[in-house]
């Protein structure tokens, strides 16, 4: 059987006290949308509705559209159960349909197949429900006395003293057939507090209808969590960082405190990877065997080997680390850079589209950029390559075995050759050639009977 999530994210989020559409807002790095549309793809779904408004133009330019996505505009906010209907054109009859939402953005695959599961296992109706600590601002689900089993869905508004008591809310995901949902959509009506159409009342029409309600309980109410302003945000995040780092660990990755460890993406480690406090890991980041992760760095979109030291404060961003090397402490290294095995990016050393050959150094205090650097090279501490000219990049190409002294400036497009040393202070504008000494320096002078300027009385 068929099937056809529709993902509602048309509300504005007013709460949330910002310009960006509620459902833009990141959790891990990423928009809670893009959260729940990720998840619905891992459900095997033929295609996946979002039901949009707030913002809308935004929204379509932020989420990738895909084969897979339809949109729906919610034009007028008038309820969960109008937004559904805005979709209705994208409702196969013979589908099963799930309903989830854009700011919910942990709910589980585990936990939306359940729903699926019920409908497929001869259920009419099913609905997603979690027992709340505080059911403020939640539907109450009110169940029959003798049999036990859902009768309604009554909303805070509209409830009674005694029927805000219950402790078990509607979390707003369910699920039905079609042809179901849509004979019930068109039947609810907005007589209610709030004079909107909620999909809620598609519940007690199926009972009255006589048909197959169940219910499947979320046993974690932080799975199914809105976002609704920004503490609950905070909360989530907080969630969400848990459930990763978590699954670190069980990788055998050594967390010193696994709530100052921030990820935004995806992590992928080897075996005995030790990572200290106050890290943030985004995109795609790799981390190979014996890795270890100083504190405070950030480490972005990077694939980093075996046996590698990530000293203190430093930054990396779309990189290839290569295996046993150092780097850092406060060091910057900048997209497509590889550093080769064995090599070392010192302290306040910044780094660029470069290649650092094997076993190279730059040890401190430098800004490279540009750069094809051969093996067993040695930058002194104070180097530049001075690589734009105002309007262009250059390269500078330093060869093998080549030794650059403190305070140098490499002026691009340059090549120093195999073996070449440069002398400390140069300024170096043409090409040294190999295993030859090319110093650029003016004449020393020494004036005698100078005196140091007195300060006037």
């Amino acid at each position: 059987m068929k099937l056809f999530p529709i993902i509602l994210a048309a509300g504005k989020g007013t709460r949330m006290n910002s310009s960006l559409p509620k459902v833009l807002h990141p959790i891990g790095g990423k928009s809670m949308l893009q959260h729940v549309i990720d998840t619905c793809r891992t459900l095997d779904a033929d295609r996946i509705t979002i039901v949009y408004g707030h913002g809308a133009d935004l929204v379509k330019e932020t989420i990738n559209s895909a084969d897979d996505l339809r949109w729906a505009l919610q034009e007028e906010q008038l309820g969960t159960g109008h937004a559904v209907l805005q979709a209705k054109e994208f409702i196969d009859e013979d589908a099963i349909i799930i309903i989830a939402y854009g700011d919910v953005p942990l709910v589980k695959t585990e936990t939306l197949k359940l729903l699926e599961n019920d409908i497929k296992n001869g259920s009419d109706l099913s609905i997603l429900t979690t027992k709340l600590k505080d059911s403020t601002g939640y539907g109450r689900i009110i169940r029959d006395e003798v049999t036990g089993k859902m009768t309604s869905i009554v909303e805070e508004k509209d409830a009674t003293d005694e029927q805000r008591k219950v402790d078990e809310g509607n979390t707003g995901f369910l699920a039905a057939k079609g042809k179901d949902l849509l004979r019930w959509l068109k039947e609810i009506k907005s007589d209610n507090a709030q004079g909107e159409y909620y999909l809620t009342d598609c519940i007690a029409l199926a009972v009255k209808e006589g048909a197959n309600v169940t219910t499947v309980l979320c046993e974690r109410e932080l799975e199914v969590l809105g976002v609704n302003d920004r503490k609950q945000q905070s909360i989530l995040e907080r969630e969400y960082q848990r459930i990763q780092t978590e699954t670190l660990m069980k990788a055998g990755v050594t967390l010193i405190d696994p709530a100052r460890c921030d990820i935004r993406g995806q992590i992928t480690a080897g075996k005995d990877v030790s990572i200290d406090v106050n890290n943030v890991f985004i995109g795609d980041v790799t981390l190979g065997n014996n890795v270890t992760i100083e504190s405070g760095c950030v480490i972005k979109d990077c694939q980093i080997a075996d046996d590698v030291n990530i000293k203190a404060n430093s930054v990396l961003d779309s990189a290839i680390i290569g295996n046993n090397c150092d780097v850092g402490p406060f060091a910057r290294v900048r997209p497509d850079t590889v550093i080769k095995d064995n090599a070392k990016i010192g302290n306040f050393v910044e780094i660029k589209k470069t290649i650092v050959g094997e076993g190279s150094k730059v040890s401190h205090l430098s800004y490279i950029g540009d750069t094809t650097m051969g093996e067993g090279v040695n930058i002194g501490a104070g180097t530049i390559t001075c690589n734009y000219d105002g309007v262009n990049k250059h390269q500078t190409i330093i060869g093998n075995n080549v030794f650059v002294g403190s305070d140098t400036q490499l002026v691009a497009p340059v090549t120093l050759g195999d073996g070449a040393n440069i002398g400390a202070g140069s300024t170096i504008t043409r090409d040294a050639p190999n295993d030859v000494l090319t110093l650029s320096r003016s004449k020393q002078l020494n004036i005698k009977g100078w005196k140091r300027p007195a300060k006037k009385k």
